[in-house]
């Protein structure tokens, strides 16, 4: 019996040692004084002051970002009336055929979708001349669609485990639908919200196949650029870069789970006070 957690920990630590040392390894290289990214020249941060005088790379993070913040803004929304409609409406007129077309995205290849969009804009620019050229509004209606997936799934697999008697005992007490769903409905799914956002950013913020099919000239995002960067071989400004970004993805992670904590922790304490003024 005690060779067994012997042996489930040596496994953990083993996986943990797989996933984790190449990004430590990443991150310490980051402040390596040589040019050559494997070889220490001692300790240095110049990479990182050079990242910020680096024009190339400062366009290309904003107009990551800004895309991100978009794509994952319009997923949401869309995602989170789609998830709601599945998970609340189980019986219409073509929800199997409503259902597979909003799932879809999630078991095709990215780069079938990147082709397929591609077609797309190809074909709508020969019909209507829109759009002009490739760039930040075709990269962002491609992610968002296949960002929006996730953040339906999310949100109805979280209406689907919520109870539906609250709902309905605020429908008893005089409310109206919006009011329900502005005042139970919204408030139960929003830390499924909160995450779809949170996935689908960083979903959108580091994707290089879709991107690469969309996007066109003077229209470079982040990613993209990396990976132009990385083929001539990686430099110890790309390990800096990596780290900057790794530094803020798991900032923001811990900043989601401590609201996505709380909120946990707040509604049990509501449901406990509730429960106790019932006795």
């Amino acid at each position: 019996m005690n060779r067994r957690p012997v042996f489930l920990i040596t496994v953990l630590c083993f996986g943990f040692a797989f996933f984790y040392i190449p990004i430590l390894s990443m991150m310490v290289y980051s402040f390596n004084g040589s040019r050559l990214a494997t070889v220490w020249g001692g300790f240095s941060t110049k990479w990182y002051v050079s990242l910020w005088t680096n024009k190339q790379v400062i366009a290309a993070l904003l107009l990551s970002l800004k895309i991100a913040l978009v794509s994952a803004t319009m997923a949401t929304i869309l995602g989170t009336m789609a998830g709601f409609a599945l998970a609340r409406f189980t019986k219409f007129r073509g929800r199997f055929v409503f259902s597979g077309l909003v799932t879809a995205p999630l078991i095709m290849p990215e780069v079938i979708t990147g082709i397929s969009m591609l077609m797309m804009f190809i074909l709508l620019a020969d019909w209507t001349g829109w759009p002009g050229q490739r760039g930040f509004t075709t990269v962002t209606l491609a992610h968002i669609t296949f960002s929006m997936v996730f953040v339906t799934t999310i949100v109805q697999a979280r209406l689907g485990q919520a109870d539906r008697a609250i709902e309905e005992a605020a429908m008893d007490l005089g409310s109206r639908p919006w009011q329900v769903l502005r005042d139970v409905t919204l408030p139960t799914a929003f830390p499924a919200i909160l995450s779809g956002w949170l996935l689908a950013f960083t979903i959108s913020l580091d994707d290089v196949v879709i991107t690469s099919f969309t996007t066109g000239p003077g229209s470079t995002t982040l990613p993209l650029l990396i990976w132009s960067k990385v083929k001539l071989g990686v430099t110890p400004d790309i390990n800096a870069l990596a780290t900057i970004t790794v530094v803020v993805v798991g900032i923001g992670v811990a900043l989601a789970g401590w609201i996505l904590n709380r909120a946990e922790k707040r509604k049990l304490l509501e449901e406990r006070m509730a429960f106790r003024s019932n006795e």
